[in-house]
């Protein structure tokens, strides 16, 4: 079995969904008493958010690359870096380290067009849903990603932030965050992705009248893949 590496904190509740998702998924696979190899280093997310918010991507970047370094003296033989927010710093963090990075939206793409979908509806953070470093690596698999209107997309981003990040999970923000995706769906939109670890705290496959492609759950099972081999 091979180690990976899990560069998480960003936010710890869904690191934690990570290192559950890949232990259950070795042990269905091995069974008996096996667990995956795994080596986590978390950030302090406050120093990252606080980088975020003023725009400091190279102090972050600084931050991550350190910890993605760690993790391979450490004996990672691939990283994970559990956000999908910081994969906007991914290409500095790739070229830190002499182990394989395992890109989450790369993972994701290959699962929605597995599924036979060609146009997406994308939820995250404001970075997300309106930079390209993580639209442009979709569209560049042959997706079409369409994201919600300039309001939602704060809605959602603060719905990530003020409540997710910090534990906690509400009734009324489930409801916003379906009648956000049914007008994605509305207009034209086949799947959603749920593109930040945190929403799939919130949101369930059964929330939307399309596919739900929850990143989390996809990221850990190609990391529990690659743990036995794959």
């Amino acid at each position: 079995m091979k180690t990976i590496g899990l560069l998480g904190g960003m936010s710890w509740e869904s690191s934690a969904e990570y290192y559950r998702l890949i232990n259950e998924h070795v042990k269905r696979e091995l069974g008996g008493h096996h667990s995956a190899k795994v080596v986590l280093y978390s950030v302090d997310f406050q120093e990252i958010e606080h980088a975020q918010s003023a725009g400091r991507w190279d102090d972050a970047a600084r931050i991550l690359c350190d910890a993605a370094r760690a993790l391979e003296r450490a004996g990672a033989e691939a990283l994970v870096l559990c956000t999908n927010t910081m994969h906007k710093l991914a290409p500095d963090i790739a070229s830190a380290i002499r182990i394989p990075f395992l890109h989450i939206a790369e993972a994701t793409a290959q699962e929605v067009l597995r599924a036979n979908v060609k146009t997406v509806g994308l939820l995250g953070t404001r970075y997300t849903m309106e930079q390209d470093f993580y639209k442009g690596r979709l569209a560049g698999s042959g997706l079409e990603v369409l994201v919600p209107t300039d309001e939602e997309r704060q809605g959602v981003h603060d719905v990530i932030y003020q409540e997710l990040c910090l534990g906690q999970v509400k009734a009324g923000s489930r409801e916003r965050y379906q009648r956000i995706m049914e007008g994605l769906v509305r207009r034209g939109a086949q799947g959603i992705i749920l593109g930040c670890t945190e929403i799939t705290l919130l949101v369930k496959p059964g929330d939307a009248s399309v596919p739900v492609f929850d990143t989390t759950a996809i990221h850990a099972m190609k990391a529990a893949g690659f743990c036995l081999g794959a």
